[in-house]
């Protein structure tokens, strides 16, 4: 029975070439995009998965209050981590704190540059689970000039791992460390990354490991088995008040800790950090636009199989005379639909194949993901089961309720119903497709506008080159001086963060007011509003004129004047001292008109710039020409002082892609998904034209006959396909404008929804769509009526 099921289901297959293939198609690409989605979910929520106990591990947040809304960071001083483990006993078992680094590394004559460099506690391989090659997690980071190589790097600078092992390696020119390990490479589910390991001992006497108010480590602890989070954040404030509390009244702050599970950290992309984080939002986009797609496959299936009901009719007649109940009959086209889907799966593996590495390209990694899993398997049969059921059900239903004497005289009639369903279906699926392309419209014009909007400084032309490595730190003043001379160069600032970069928060006591004002700041030197083409809307800009200007003097943004209730003109003398970094008060000498230094996903902050040393990024601003030979002369200036390290430099104007990597990888997935979408919706267009064209060949003929023209017909066949687009594209733009303006709050800074991105999308959608059946409709319209009428 079931042999002749399948038999008589491949006949089908092989014998409507065209409704297979449009329904394999279709299938095909709505579960590839489904695979995609599995497996980048799949690696998603696996972050940090594979650590033992990791249910019992946390990362401590440090929360401050910022206008009346507490926001977490991860960082937090080395005191934290001794005393936490002395404070709760028996409650945290073991604690962490990692360092993130980067470094130069020298091993003979080579040097490299290493950036997933972490400093850590002894402990590291024992409290996380990062398996070691070589070494013994209990004692391979013990002496301080010890260090751990992933497998990767150990080739890299010995050429195999055993080779790797004793070796001695110099870090920064004056640190040797002994290669005591190797581990594995670290997987792409991991939040944390590195490519050495060294022992946070080397750096117990810096600030950041003695001094409790200044923050520079990650903390993660490991509770005792049966201890919740809740009871440690609960003895968090009489904690803080212990060892913060004269710190914080002294210098303003109001410090919280909390508790963070270790599978949480990956998605917490609100803490502020220097690790990868991913996004719940575009895993539900992805997971919504799968579903959407692979829905419109399973109604071209739905669709096509109805329609040739008529077809088969007389099949189902016959065996409903030789005995075959509806029952059989209702597993017989389930099992043709499976069938199709089997089909559809094996083709749909292959295809993603050879999309992975486009895909791993699109989405900056590569997928921890395995196809030889289990949970890949259940997928395969999920899908092949949930999708053959789902898209068989209704046709199975629809043919075995045929009443074999009408279908074996062959007066069956469709009827009013089944056509109606047909195109509701139809409406489903360029309901999805409209949506897909308002978004896609949208969320271009939202990244053309960001990128093209006037942010209040010159980015133009403009080198920036980082100060993160000793040599460039104590030349740094060499460094700027010796390209000021240079003819091609029209101005060096050397600053704590360029626009789009690092602007740390600080605490500040203003005259005329009795609370403190948080603000953001910048450490800069005297050359900034010039090197960033900044104006000066009241008083003046730091100057050499003015020697005191380095102890005693200060620039504030629009914005800090304003909340600080006064004009710009008002704010010039008024006195400002940071509580931290100043010893004395220092006079506002000027305000900058107001540039957007961060993502314009936020407003404006106000902004503290101030001499202060902390210097970390250098800006070059190059006369307008040659870039290329402009670059060349800071290479060569960088060289003469930091020739150990190799020199790397990017453009200001680049930050846009750093900023918004995730937004511009969403445009670029959904702009292809909205392709793929209509693609398949006009698949089951054009077969349900191309049904019409046949059913109605002798009208075509008769008409051509008496009189009507090639463009009647055309007119004829398309209207009543095009109702169910038309009815789709009123239903879709109301609902994506709905969708993209809550996207666009997203945005401090937004482009407007105008009127013509709804036309475009309506246009567009009823275009393809009339082109999908005007195909066909003209091959019926210019077919000889002659050929449809000679048999009458």
């Amino acid at each position: 029975m079931i042999k002749n099921y399948f038999k008589t289901a491949w006949r089908n297959l092989i014998k409507s070439k065209v409704f297979s293939f449009i329904n394999i198609l279709g299938l095909t690409i709505g579960i590839t995009v489904c695979m995609m989605i599995f497996l980048f979910i799949m690696n998603e929520f696996s972050f940090d998965n594979f650590h033992k106990d990791g249910d019992r591990i946390y990362r401590v947040m440090r929360g401050f209050e910022n206008e009346g809304k507490i926001r977490n960071v991860a960082y937090l001083s080395g005191p934290y981590a001794p005393a936490l483990m002395n404070d709760f006993k028996g409650q945290v078992e073991n604690v962490v704190r990692i360092n993130q680094n980067d470094n130069l590394v020298a091993i003979g004559n080579q040097s490299f540059h290493e950036k997933k460099v972490i400093d850590a506690d002894s402990n590291f391989f024992r409290f996380f689970s990062f398996p070691l090659i070589k070494g013994n997690p209990q004692t391979v980071l013990q002496n301080p000039h010890s260090v751990v190589l992933t497998e990767t790097t150990a080739r890299k600078y010995f050429g195999s791992i055993d080779n790797a092992m004793g070796k001695t390696i110099m870090m920064d020119k004056d640190l040797p460390l002994k290669v005591t390990g190797i581990a594995r490479d670290v997987p792409s589910n991991s939040h944390i990354e590195f490519d050495l390991v060294l022992p946070l001992e080397n750096y117990k006497s810096s600030s950041w490991m003695t001094t409790w108010i200044n923050n520079a480590v990650y903390t993660y602890v490991k509770l005792a088995p049966h201890v919740k989070e809740a009871q440690i954040e609960k003895q968090f404030p009489a904690f803080m008040e212990k060892y913060m509390g004269g710190d914080m009244r002294k210098f303003g702050f109001h410090f919280t800790l909390s508790l963070i599970p270790l599978k949480d950290v990956y998605f917490d992309d609100a803490a502020f950090d220097g690790i990868k984080h991913g996004d719940k939002t575009v895993v539900y986009i992805f997971l919504s636009v799968a579903i959407l797609i692979l829905l419109i496959a399973c109604i071209n299936f739905m669709n096509l199989s109805t329609i040739r009901a008529a077809e088969r009719s007389k099949e189902v007649g016959m065996r409903k005379v030789l005995g075959a109940l509806r029952n059989n009959l209702v597993w017989q086209f389930i099992g043709e639909s499976v069938l199709l889907t089997t089909i559809s799966c094996i083709l749909a593996v292959g295809l993603f194949l050879v999309a992975m590495p486009w895909y791993n390209q699109l989405l900056g990694y590569t997928l921890n993901a395995s196809l030889n899993k289990l949970p890949f398997y259940f997928f395969l049969i999920g899908v092949i089961t949930i999708v053959g059921f789902l898209a068989g059900s209704y046709p199975a239903f629809f043919l075995s309720a045929f009443s074999p004497i009408q279908a074996l005289k062959g007066k069956l009639r469709l009827g009013k119903g089944g056509s109606t369903f047909r195109q509701a279906l139809v409406v489903v699926q360029f309901s999805i497709s409209v949506f897909l392309i308002v978004g896609t419209i949208i969320i271009t014009k939202q990244m053309n506008y960001v990128k093209n909007k006037q942010l209040g400084y010159n980015q133009v032309q403009t080198v920036v080159v980082p100060i993160d490595n000793n040599d460039i730190y104590k030349n740094m003043n060499a460094f700027k001086t010796s390209l000021q001379h240079e003819s091609k160069v029209q101005s060096v600032s050397l600053m704590s963060g360029e626009p789009g970069g690092f602007f740390d928060g600080h605490m500040f006591d203003v005259e005329g007011h009795s609370e403190k004002w948080n603000s953001r700041t910048e450490f800069a030197d005297f050359e900034f509003v010039k090197t960033l083409g900044l104006k000066i809307i009241a008083g003046r800009d730091f100057s050499s004129m003015f020697p005191t200007d380095t102890t005693d003097a200060v620039l504030i943004n629009k914005t800090f004047a304003t909340k600080l209730g006064w004009t710009p003109e008002q704010a010039v003398g008024k006195w400002i001292q940071n509580t931290v970094r100043d010893t004395a008060r220092r006079r506002i000498i000027g305000v900058v008109s107001d540039f957007n230094f961060q993502s314009l996903k936020n407003e404006i902050d106000p902004l503290v710039i101030a001499p202060n040393i902390d210097r970390r990024v250098a800006l070059i601003k190059l006369i307008p020409g040659n870039i290329k030979d402009g670059v060349a002369l800071v290479e060569k200036a960088y060289k003469k002082v930091a020739s150990a390290y190799p020199f790397e430099y990017r453009f200001l104007d680049e930050q846009f892609d750093k900023l918004y990597k995730k937004d511009l990888h969403q445009q670029t997935i959904l702009t292809v998904f909205a392709c793929l979408a209509i693609f398949v919706a006009c698949l089951g267009l054009f077969g349900l034209a191309s049904f019409t064209a046949t059913k109605r060949f002798k009208e075509i003929g008769v008409r051509k006959v008496l009189g009507s023209s090639v463009k009647d017909i055309v007119v004829l066949l398309s209207k009543d396909l095009l109702k169910p687009v038309l009815i789709a594209t009123c239903i879709a733009l109301p609902v994506g404008y709905w969708a993209m303006d809550k996207w666009l709050q997203n945005f401090a800074y937004k482009t407007s929804l105008s009127w013509w991105i709804f036309v475009l999308a309506a246009l567009l959608t009823f275009g393809i769509a009339f082109f999908t059946v005007s195909i066909k409709a003209i091959k019926a319209a210019t077919a000889n009526p002659v050929e449809s009428l000679r048999t009458e």
